[in-house]
């Protein structure tokens, strides 16, 4: 949004009609005076604007009175003074440099701002109509339904709904930038970056002016690169001994996927890792799971921490006795990755477990030549919070090279749009391995995981069969390194079920979720 300073004593923002006038005195033939009412910026939620007094006389006027309305839900907050009349039904401004002299055939302007998307209305200049006849100088409508409808290598194709009244074209924005100017509802921005981010407004305008912008889309140029291909990018969540666990053959041959994220490691006592905190690494559900995952093609990404348990983070006296930990568990099944479920207080929000978390993945990494290391964290709604982005600009300046950074974005309270929250949150986790890392928005992508969570979140989110098919677009266009879900034993039916651990609480088909996933890249 853009953002705007009004000097005014007082700003209404409430009131049904608003009222603008210059204290003058009116000459005669002033009626002859005229005011032409213009938009000069506009933005969301308001729009700066002028109205251009001329004199068509041929006298010279002395003073001169402007006076018009806004419709409903409109309000003047003006440069100068802004005082709410005693009557509590009109804003009144004024400025004295209103006052003086007006040659004839001279012009002169005054600009103020107005909160809200109402154009003037029932415009008079010294009693007279502001332009011939109408008396009612209004740009055209605010453009709707700003939609993407494309992407290539170098540019972004856009659409939107007609605007209402007189217009006589389109402006498309990139921030303050007009990047097209058209006299349909569509237009191609051309020129761009490959695999680069955008986000675009547009207004309409006619002679009049120009009208509000229209609510911002953001697209992404194809092109990306990076760890969006291959079967290990898409491995959801399967916690063997919880939640009914299902056959991993079973879910394999209907579905396609071929990895899973096995949960999880925890500390056995100490530092010495088991799944569950009590099951032995070998001879238990998780080793037998594994082994018939692997029996049928599929591999495994077993997962480290998560939100409960006793964790070898905070375990592990150090970054080398934590490494010899997370070692114990990949010579046991000969892994290709890790993935560290970095959360609660006692590891997320824990500065020294933090440090050792991404010291000891960094050990690891020397160790173990080619493994893949991921790190998986919550997300507020905008991008990682702050021990979120702590924990990567640590991973930066330890340099520990972590090869991907997964947010887990549920759970958050984001309300009904749990795509575009997701959305929200993992650009701003690209910021932040941008700012972090100094990467290019392909190379940032490249770095970057989705978690999600299935059909009802802890706090009753919803993400259908369908919005986890519009996130999966998303990240795959864009060529994230990992696509996975909370997880395998809820991809179930249960319709009004609630949140439970063997099924998603909603209507699905079974391994719907998974199904999805496995198309991933």
């Amino acid at each position: 949004m853009r953002s705007r300073t009004i000097r005014a004593a007082t700003f209404a923002t409430s009131l049904a009609a608003a009222l603008v006038a210059a204290t003058v005195l009116v000459p005669p033939a002033a009626s002859a005076a005229t005011a032409a009412f213009v938009r000069t910026s506009s933005w969301s939620s308001g729009y700066e604007a002028k109205f251009t007094v001329t004199n068509n006389t041929a006298q010279t006027i002395t003073s001169w009175n402007v006076q018009f309305d806004l419709p409903g839900g409109s309000a003047v907050g003006s440069y100068w003074d802004a005082l709410v009349s005693t009557a509590g039904q009109h804003v009144t401004a004024t400025n004295q440099s209103w006052n003086g002299t007006l040659a004839p055939g001279a012009t002169t302007s005054f600009g103020f701002i107005v909160s809200g998307t109402g154009d003037p209305t029932n415009c008079t200049v010294n009693g007279g109509a502001c332009t011939g006849g109408g008396g009612n100088p209004s740009g055209p409508g605010t453009p709707g339904g700003l939609r993407v409808t494309g992407t290539t290598n170098t540019s972004v194709s856009l659409a939107w709904t007609a605007s209402s009244g007189t217009v006589a074209g389109y402006r498309v924005y990139e921030g303050s930038t007009v990047r097209a100017t058209v006299t349909g509802t569509s237009a191609t921005v051309s020129g761009l970056a490959a695999c680069s981010s955008h986000g675009y407004t547009v207004a309409a305008y006619n002679s009049a002016g120009e009208s509000a912008r229209s609510g911002a889309v953001s697209a992404t140029t194809t092109g990306c690169t990076g760890g969006g291909s291959g079967a290990m990018a898409a491995a959801p969540y399967l916690y063997p001994g919880w939640g009914d666990p299902p056959a991993p053959a079973t879910v394999m041959n209907a579905t396609g996927v071929k990895w899973f994220t096995i949960a999880f490691v925890l500390s056995g006592g100490g530092c010495t890792p088991a799944w569950d905190g009590g099951g032995p690494l070998t001879g238990g559900p998780h080793a037998s799971t594994i082994a018939a995952i692997r029996a049928a093609g599929g591999d495994v990404i077993p997962s480290f921490g998560g939100y409960s348990g006793n964790k070898l983070g905070p375990n592990c006296s150090s970054a080398a006795a934590l490494a010899g930990a997370y070692q114990q568990v990949i010579n046991a099944f000969g892994l290709k990755a890790i993935d560290i479920d970095v959360e609660n207080t006692d590891e997320f929000e824990n500065e020294a477990v933090q440090d050792r978390i991404l010291g000891a993945l960094k050990i690891v990494k020397q160790n173990n030549p080619g493994i893949k290391t991921i790190v998986t964290i919550g997300t507020a709604t905008t991008g990682p919070t702050w021990w979120g982005t702590r924990l990567i600009n640590q991973a930066a300046a330890l340099q520990a090279n972590v090869d991907v950074f997964t947010i887990m974005p549920f759970d958050f309270g984001g309300g009904a749009n749990m795509y575009q929250n997701t959305v929200n949150a993992a650009e701003g986790l690209k910021t932040a391995l941008r700012n972090a890392f100094g990467w290019s928005d392909a190379t940032a992508y490249a770095h970057m995981g989705i978690s999600g969570m299935n059909g009802l979140s802890d706090q009753q989110e919803l993400t259908t069969p369908a919005i986890w098919t519009q996130i999966r677009d998303w990240a795959a266009a864009r060529g994230l390194a990992r696509f996975t879900f909370w997880s395998v034993n809820r991809d179930r039916a249960c319709p009004g079920g609630g949140v439970v651990s063997n099924c998603s609480g909603i209507a699905q088909n079974a391994w719907e979720f998974t199904s999805i996933t496995a198309r991933f890249g």
